[in-house]
């Protein structure tokens, strides 16, 4: 019998990097306001007290100096996990990520590791003020060196920070912040598929969505509605942005004819366009009609009082797919 508990996405993050960090002492925690106040978020709640401040430290306010020190200490042997406190303040270390963090592995010739996470509460719906809603995903997920991934569950979210913090490779782990206090099953035994496993979600017949992230629930609402009027959607949870399990995607495309790609992101110049690009070059004589992607508009994420109209929801995913079955 699975050893199986009730917990939030916010929660199983917090659990998760404590099994990480009783699995190997040399993993530490550090960010803007991580250890007493356990972050904004309270993701990193009550590790401080488990595991003391030499293990859990706060950071100033200098996003560069965060990740600078997680390159640092990964030079030194150590496995850091370093927060970014919001997607939007990560800017000022983007030069640290893409030209260090992502190229040193090769720059040394494999001598030197970057076991660092770089953890990105990121997306909107949570009525937050500019900088504080944005999806950057997809300017890390075009950098070689890096690993992208983004649980959508609490089971996901529990075991994927462990996969991350045990990985050599510097990973971004991007939490959809409006899912944090969505509470799902989370087997504490069996890890599902690894980090970089797409995962069909809900099984379906004739047509496809992949999408990752806070879209998920979303699509998955979409799905339930499109079933109680006879169409049966395939929904996949891609969970990583760089590399892209396309084999899933593929494999999903041939038996729908059909694909709809969702996220919150702006679509233009996005994961989403890979994802149509690569399907529309490797399963073209599958598809029935082109692929249609559905996503944030082309515009700065706006007031908080218009989020409601620039994010994707269930309404503007079943238009999509009405339009995709007309072909």
């Amino acid at each position: 019998m699975s050893n199986t508990v009730e917990m939030s996405i916010a929660k199983a993050i917090n659990a998760g990097l404590r099994r990480a960090m009783h699995d190997n002492e040399k993993v530490l925690v550090f960010g803007q306001d991580v250890a007493q106040l356990g972050g904004v978020f309270r993701v990193t709640e009550g590790i401080l007290d488990e595991f003391g401040p030499t293990r859990i430290f706060n950071s100033p306010i200098a996003e560069a100096g965060i990740v600078g020190t997680a390159i640092g200490l990964a030079m030194r042997g150590y496995s850091s996990v370093a927060e970014i406190q919001f997607e939007g303040f990560i800017f000022p270390a983007f030069n640290q990520i893409t030209t260090q963090l992502a190229k040193i592995q090769n720059r040394s010739e494999g001598f030197l590791s970057m076991p660092v996470v770089i953890r990105v509460p990121y997306g909107g719906g949570i009525g937050a003020v500019e900088h504080h809603s944005e999806s950057p995903e997809a300017y890390f997920a075009h950098t070689p060196g890096l690993r992208v991934i983004s649980p959508s569950t609490p089971n996901d979210a529990y075991w994927m920070i462990q996969q991350a913090v045990a990985s050599k490779d510097p990973v971004l782990f991007f939490e959809p912040k409006r899912r944090y206090w969505q509470k799902g099953p989370v087997n504490l035994d069996t890890p599902p598929a690894g980090m970089h496993t797409a995962k069909v979600v809900r099984e379906g017949s004739q047509l496809t969505i992949a999408t990752y992230g806070p879209m998920v629930t979303t699509s998955l609402e979409a799905a339930a509605i499109a079933a109680e009027e006879g169409t049966s959607i395939e929904v996949i949870d891609i969970r990583s942005m760089s590399p892209i399990d396309f084999n899933t995607i593929i494999e999903s495309v041939k038996k729908t004819g059909h694909l709809v790609v969702v996220a919150e992101a702006n679509t233009n110049v996005s994961v989403s366009s890979e994802i149509a690009a690569r399907v529309a070059e490797l399963a073209f004589y599958h598809l029935e009609a082109p692929v249609i992607r559905v996503g944030g508009f082309d515009v700065p994420y706006p007031a908080a009082k218009l989020e409601e109209k620039f994010l994707p929801d269930a309404d503007r995913i079943l238009e999509a797919v009405d339009r995709s079955l007309a072909y």
